[in-house]
Parts: structure tokens; C-alpha cells; sequence
């Protein structure tokens, strides 16, 4: 038994969590409080505070523009991912900093199996909510007239939070609590012996990297390819008439959305991708990884944590002119005007309203119905083969 004394992150590098020694009067390194706890406990401290802030101003502000009737289908999606980061914040920070601090688990079987739920749960609501946000980006730029997915997003949304209670589940059955086979009297919640073989142990770690991290990354970087492909390939096609009837404004306003959520994935990616790269390494080569300093590995959790600090920047800094939106009836952006030159309402908005967009519909489909009287004959719009196409 030469592994670490816990799992660090869902499906875990190291399931046998207990650290040898042949003493039982002298504890080793690891199983007592060190400067390596404190690091980590400030470390995640930190993360804290400033997750907590970010994640918190984004909420409030995407929850005063939905009271004032204001808030688009990309800002529902964006508040559940601020929700999804406050609960890795305020559920999975503080456990790392307590167990950090207690070094062994003193909250007994039932609060372990618990806990390891929720340090999980809020990592896939998120990773889950990607993907609906991606999704969203897609229908919103090629086939922004599709009322299907206009009405089943919210449905979306609450397939996320169901799969990720069920991804998160198998977490409570894995881990319990169990005294060190060495030291009478010293426990840990451990994942050690829940599985019957190591072939179990590898495809329950796949099946996590499947869920948390390939399987949000794979549609987020198809779906935003896709519609990136789509801008170029309107952008190349000039119509006046497309563009004095405020459709084309509908288009920037989804290309700056797809900036955003292009970033979100970028984050993803940059903050994610170390840790399964290390995870993957274990098992390719175990005799080198296990030779490498714990620490490492916890670095590499920490390090993934910081994905729920930087999706509320990311936000914060393609959205910053609404962080002084009031909700006044004559106001509509900082300082009650719209920037200069700015053809979006509301300023420099991320996206159109849910009023502006049905207004937009509406323009759309009576342009559809629309007939042109010449020389006493009946034309059809041209336009239409914009409509036909989905092109917005």
C-alpha cells in the first residue's frame, strides 16, 4: 500500500488511499499536519474568495435583467453556470480546506459518502451546462428561427442537473469510511476495496473523463466550429436590405456570444486538460507516476478547481457594460446611453432580448408573406431565400 492517503478529484488517480508504514507510534509525513496542508488550505482559501465574488456579481446582475424582463436564453444558460461554479465553491472548497486541516476524516461514514457527492456534483452541473450553452450558440447562428430548441432549452437544462445527479451518485457507493490498517484509530473516507479489480477502477476513471471533461469539450469545440464556419461564410455574402432591417445587428450580437462561449471553452480546456493528462499518465506508467511527490497530484486538482474563478472573468469581460445596467423603464445602458456609433441596442449588449429577437421573427416571417405588385404581376420577396435557409 503505497498510494496517497485520499482520492484527489472524481474517479481519482490513486483508489488505494492509505499510506504504509510499518510504526505505529510515528505517523509518516502525510498523515500528519504539515506546510503542505497549510499551502493547500490557503490556496483554496483564496479560490474561495474570489470565485465567490465573480460567481456572485454575475448572478445578481443576470437576476436583476430578468426581473426587468430583459434577459435573453444565453443569460437562463449563464445563470445556472454561475450557480453550478457557487456550488464547487461554497460545497467543494470548504471540504478540501477542513480535510486539509483535520489531515484523517472525522465526520463519519454517512457525511463521506454525502460529501463526495457533492464535491462532484457541481463539477458536472457545470461541465453539463457547457454543453447546453454550446448547443444554445449553435441553434442561436444557423437556425435561429427554430422554435424547438427556443422551447426545449429549459428542458436541457434540467436533463444537465439530473445527469449530473446521476454521474455524481456512484461517488456514495465508492467511498466509506475505513481505519488505517496500520494505526488503530486513525480514518480516512477512502475509495479503497469498493471496486472488486483494477480493469473496474480504470473504466469507472474513463467513464468520469468521458462525462466531466471529453464529452462537453468534443460538442462545445463541433458545435462552435460549426457556427464560427457559418458567420465566415455570411460574412462573405453582403445584402443591404438584410442589414437595414436589423438582422444583420442580430448576427454581431451572436458573433460576440460565440467569442464568449469560444473563450469559456478555451478555460475549460487550459484548466482541465493537465489533470487528466496526469490522471492518464498514472496508467500508462504507475511505477514513475507513484515515484513523483503527492503534492503533484493535488496541484493538479487545485489547479482544475480554478475553472469555476475564471468562467465569471470571462463573463465579466465580454460583458462589461452591463455591470452598471439599472433596470429603470428609461434606461438602457451604463450612463442611460448606448455607446456612440453602436447599432445594438442596449449598447454593446452580448445578446439580443428575448422582445427584440420575436420582433426580429416576426419581421422575418412577414417578409415570407410579403408580395411585390409590378406591371401588374406578383413577385416574391427575395429575401425569402434568406428565411429558407435559416440565415439570420
Amino acid at each position: 500500500m503505497e498510494m496517497d492517503e485520499k482520492v484527489s478529484g472524481p474517479g481519482g488517480v490513486a483508489q488505494k488511499n492509505w499510506t504504509h508504514t510499518n510504526s505505529t507510534s510515528l505517523l509518516p509525513l502525510d498523515m500528519t499536519f504539515n506546510h503542505g496542508h497549510v499551502v493547500q488550505i490557503c490556496v483554496y482559501s483564496v479560490l474561495m474568495v474570489v470565485s465567490a465574488t465573480g460567481n456572485l456579481t454575475v448572478l445578481t446582475q443576470l437576476v436583476k435583467r430578468r426581473r426587468a424582463g430583459r434577459a435573453s436564453r444565453l443569460d437562463l444558460l449563464l445563470m445556472h453556470l454561475a450557480i453550478a461554479d457557487l456550488m464547487v465553491t461554497f460545497l467543494m472548497m470548504p471540504l478540501e480546506i477542513a480535510w486539509a486541516g483535520t489531515v484523517q476524516w472525522l465526520a463519519g461514514d454517512l457525511m463521506c459518502r454525502l460529501m463526495m457527492f457533492t464535491r462532484t456534483f457541481g463539477l458536472y452541473l457545470s461541465s453539463f451546462v457547457l454543453i447546453c450553452i454550446a448547443v444554445d450558440r449553435y441553434y442561436a447562428i444557423l437556425k435561429p428561427l427554430n422554435v424547438t430548441w427556443e422551447a426545449n432549452a429549459r428542458r436541457a437544462l434540467h436533463m444537465a442537473w439530473v445527469c449530473a445527479a446521476l454521474a455524481s451518485l456512484p461517488q456514495s457507493f465508492i467511498f466509506h469510511v475505513e481505519e488505517h490498517p496500520d494505526v488503530a484509530g486513525y480514518f480516512q473516507c477512502v475509495s479503497y476495496g469498493s471496486l472488486p479489480t483494477e480493469s473496474h477502477v480504470f473504466g469507472y476513471f474513463l467513464l468520469n473523463m468521458l462525462l466531466m471533461y471529453l464529452l462537453p469539450l468534443v460538442s462545445t469545440l463541433y458545435c462552435s466550429l460549426a457556427a464560427l464556419l457559418e458567420i465566415i461564410r455570411r460574412a462573405n455574402t453582403s445584402n443591404d436590405n438584410m442589414r437595414r432591417s436589423g438582422v444583420g445587428i442580430l448576427g454581431r450580437a451572436r458573433a460576440r456570444t460565440l467569442k464568449m462561449t469560444v473563450t469559456i471553452v478555451i478555460v475549460f480546456f487550459t484548466c482541465w486538460s493537465p489533470y487528466y493528462c496526469y490522471c492518464l499518465w498514472y496508467w500508462v506508467d504507475k511505477e514513475f507516476v507513484k515515484g513523483l511527490d503527492p503534492a503533484f497530484q493535488k496541484a493538479m486538482w487545485l489547479f482544475s478547481c480554478t475553472n469555476s474563478c475564471a468562467n465569471p472573468i470571462v463573463y465579466g469581460i465580454f460583458n462589461r457594460n452591463r455591470w452598471s445596467w439599472k433596470t429603470g423603464p428609461h434606461t438602457r445602458c451604463r450612463g442611460s446611453s448606448a455607446r456612440r456609433g453602436s447599432r445594438l441596442p442596449f449598447g454593446d449588449s452580448m445578446e439580443i432580448s428575448a422582445s427584440a429577437l420575436a420582433r426580429a421573427r416576426h419581421s422575418l416571417h412577414g417578409r415570407r408573406d410579403s408580395y411585390v405588385t409590378h406591371n401588374g404581376h406578383k413577385h416574391h420577396n427575395n429575401n425569402n431565400k434568406y428565411v429558407d435557409n435559416g440565415i439570420v
